[in-house]
């Protein structure tokens, strides 16, 4: 089959000595697929590469794998090992310019450190931003004390991927059932309740420029924004913004169908946020490639449409 080039960004890899930050992500797989993944996150030639002409991705923006820094205690490890991670993922991408790109992992630990090692990532390392995976250790990025990082990532003019992790500490409605806990369930809750936080935590009338996104069809967020609007104006609790919750929610939040092969999803998400708002991806190695692009290539879009959602927003978000 003929396929249409495509641009994919939650796209992951794993660093030398990463591995055990990655344990929670892979401890309830069965070892024999964990293995498998293992495989494929640490490769950066003909497995990666084979995937991506399969299913006509031509370009990959590659993130570190889940959890990464965000779940280190130490801030000092954090810095060292966030600064690590980039130079290896530099020195792969630059094998392979054509097609790699990066997303810097940040020290969350420390605002300003963060944004500093942003800046290092973009500016000489030439990166397109960064992936965050989720909250640092209980700490969101929605107080005044991150206000520094997002002024930076503002006037570098790169997007955040805020990506899946645990929610911090146990959630009483999860026990006795661990497997809602997780990606099936409780990351896409925890990520989308995190946007929230710095959607009404005033970032982005503080920084309006901030582009955030979110993987795996929004992780809900398109299909509640009516919702948003209606409730927030019945229960504002003090919390004053300058546009319509609605309003962030395909302008400052966009997001990518990783992760979420529906047709039907992905039509009710064009059609609540716009189709400059909706890009493609795949979260490899934890969802096929193929699969992907079948259902892509196979909703019922419009040759514009098709056009912005494979690629053309993403060449202009970053700048390709």
């Amino acid at each position: 089959m003929s396929r249409i080039r495509k641009i994919a960004f939650e796209e992951h890899f794993s660093a030398v000595g990463f591995g055990d930050y990655s344990q929670a992500f892979v401890s309830q797989i069965a070892p024999q697929v964990a293995a498998e993944l293992n495989a494929r996150l640490s490769d950066f030639g003909a497995m990666r590469l084979q995937e991506m002409d399969k299913a006509g991705i031509d370009y990959v923006i590659l993130s570190q794998t889940g959890p990464g820094v965000q779940v280190e205690l130490d801030t000092a490890v954090a810095i060292a090992r966030a600064r690590e991670n980039n130079d290896f993922l530099a020195a792969q991408v630059a094998r392979n310019p054509e097609r790699f790109g990066g997303f810097a992992t940040l020290p969350m630990q420390d605002p300003q450190a963060a944004a500093d090692e942003l800046e290092r990532a973009v500016k000489v390392l030439g990166f397109k931003g960064a992936l965050v995976n989720g909250h640092t250790n209980g700490v969101y990025y929605d107080g005044p004390a991150y206000d520094i990082f997002w002024e930076r990532m503002q006037a570098l003019d790169v997007p955040l991927y805020l990506h899946p992790f645990d929610a911090y500490g146990p959630t009483h409605s999860y026990n006795g059932h661990p497997e809602i806990a997780g990606a099936t369930w409780g990351w896409g809750v925890e990520t989308a309740t995190h946007a929230l936080r710095l959607l009404f935590g005033g970032v982005f009338d503080r920084f309006p420029g901030l582009k955030v996104i979110l993987g795996h069809m929004g992780e809900g967020l398109p299909f509640q924004r009516w919702r948003f609007d209606s409730r927030f104006a019945v229960y504002p609790c003090g919390v004053k913004l300058k546009r319509q919750p609605s309003q962030y929610i395909g302008t400052n939040i966009v997001i990518t169908t990783s992760g979420v092969c529906s047709a039907g999803a992905l039509m009710g998400a064009i059609a609540e946020m716009g189709p400059q708002a909706v890009m493609f991806s795949v979260d490899y190695p934890y969802e096929s490639s193929s699969i992907a692009a079948d259902f892509i290539e196979q909703a019922p879009m419009d040759d514009a449409t098709r056009a912005l959602v494979y690629y053309g927003n993403a060449e202009r978000l970053f700048k390709l």
